[in-house]
């Protein structure tokens, strides 16, 4: 299979701060990754260098390759709006704008240009129903997005990176911030959405991690010590370094 991440020897630095060693990793079409480690260790900066959010932090050196679909995306030519287009973004805690549930969802179109309502409003119920949140908001569409419970909240989110259609979706610790019942949405979500996306999350839950991922990494003090079948990595781990994590004798 072709990759549709590839990521070759990738180092990030924060001033004088090495935050990134050398992370060489391919991820599959339609798959669930997640990125497992102590904190401080690089997942959320990896994450967040597949759609360039960490050009927008000072003094920030990057190199090596990054490749989505074969496209290296940190070239001078890259279109980043369209880049991030492609890839959408789910953060830790919930952050709808304060405005209707409906508008929330639009919004990516609206910016994007469309004004054909009635496309709009086909993929925002789409989009709602995708983010398995239709039913609980049909009647309300007009309503505050804050009116929304924190799960539903996320829920909302996760629409609106949907409603334009990305390829990828990067999710950075999508339910730390929830009760179990609405983390336990989130992730029969993620089950169901890797049929149509690419999903990478960062993830301090090892029980989350082994449930939704097809693959984890396990990166510590910004390197990357191991990569594999999610299966292995929770059962039969590499490297003695994984298995202490994954057993809780550090971390």
């Amino acid at each position: 299979m072709n990759p549709i991440i590839s990521t070759q020897d990738l180092n990030l630095h924060y001033g004088d701060f090495h935050a990134l060693k050398s992370i060489s990793m391919d991820m599959n079409r339609n798959t669930v990754t997640a990125l497992i480690g102590p904190s401080g260790c690089g997942k959320s900066t990896y994450l967040r260098c597949f759609n360039r959010m960490n050009d927008l932090v000072d003094d920030v050196k990057i190199e090596g390759k990054i490749e989505i679909e074969g496209k290296d995306i940190y070239k001078s030519k890259i279109d980043v709006v369209d880049l991030r287009r492609n890839v959408g973004m789910v953060f830790q805690k919930p952050n709808p704008f304060p405005k209707s549930i409906f508008d929330n969802v639009a919004y990516g179109l609206e910016v994007g240009g469309i004004k054909d309502r009635k496309f709009i409003e086909e993929r925002v119920i789409r989009s709602l129903n995708q983010a398995a949140l239709w039913d609980e908001v049909k009647d309300k569409l007009k309503k505050s997005a804050f009116e929304l419970s924190g799960g539903q909240q996320q829920r909302l989110c996760i629409a609106r990176a949907l409603a334009i259609e990305p390829k990828i979706l990067l999710m950075d610790e999508p339910a730390s911030a929830l009760d179990p019942i609405s983390t336990s949405k989130i992730e029969e979500l993620i089950f169901t959405l890797k049929k149509e996306f690419t999903i990478v999350i960062v993830t301090h839950n090892m029980q989350q991690a082994s449930r939704v991922s097809d693959t984890t990494a396990f990166f510590y003090l910004g390197e990357l010590i191991e990569y594999d079948d999610t299966k292995k990595i929770f059962t039969n781990p590499t490297k003695t370094q994984t298995e202490y994590y994954i057993t809780g004798r550090f971390g």
